[in-house]
């Protein structure tokens, strides 16, 4: 049982972990171009809207059966709320602060640095507090579908053989653990935020 809280764990961090880089990377390059997020916004909509698990079989094709499949579920489930978040956050960011920046000659990459990211802060803790719980459903959706370990194979397995209680242990871990890493993000939020 240990051994597949592990894995589970392990792919939930590295999907958390890239979904939240990537997301502000292009949520930033959103904010920073118009052009490209009045492009882009629909396609988001639509890929937002798109069931993931029906896109399950065109991943485990694309990047093949494994680790990778169940991590690429994980970003398919996070990426995309997070980068709607984000941008929603870096948009809405004080008008009439970057007004005043821009009166100082500031230019577009001091107002993202010095006003932007920094009232935004509030929205990357509520983006990751969100995050950590779709990575960790994105993962178990992969582990359901090709996975050999974790605790969405336990969930499967225990359902297939008809152990209750192998299913309900693992469904049990599975809260804990989710419990546990929104508490970690929780508490990262008050240090850094005071």
């Amino acid at each position: 049982m240990i051994e597949h809280t592990k894995i589970t764990v392990y792919e939930t961090l590295i999907g958390f972990i890239l979904g939240t880089v990537m997301g502000w990377c292009i949520a930033i390059i959103l904010w920073w171009s118009k052009f490209i997020s009045k492009v882009s916004q629909p396609f988001l909509v639509v890929l937002n809207a798109l069931p993931k698990v029906a896109l399950g079989p065109i991943i485990i094709i694309w990047v093949g059966a494994g680790t990778s499949a169940i991590i690429v579920m994980a970003l398919g489930i996070s990426l995309i709320v997070t980068i709607m978040d984000i941008l929603n956050g870096l948009i809405n960011t004080d008008k009439e602060k970057i007004k005043m920046a821009q009166t100082f000659n500031a230019n577009k990459l001091q107002i993202l640095m010095k006003i932007v990211i920094p009232s935004n802060v509030s929205t990357l803790f509520n983006t990751l507090k969100v995050n950590i719980g779709l990575s960790l459903v994105g993962v178990i959706t992969g582990e359901f579908l090709v996975s050999k370990g974790g605790l969405g194979y336990l969930i499967v397995y225990g359902g297939q053989v008809f152990k209750l209680d192998l299913v309900m242990t693992s469904v049990i871990i599975l809260a804990v653990v989710a419990a546990l890493m929104y508490e970690i993000i929780a508490i990262l939020e008050k240090k850094l935020v005071k």
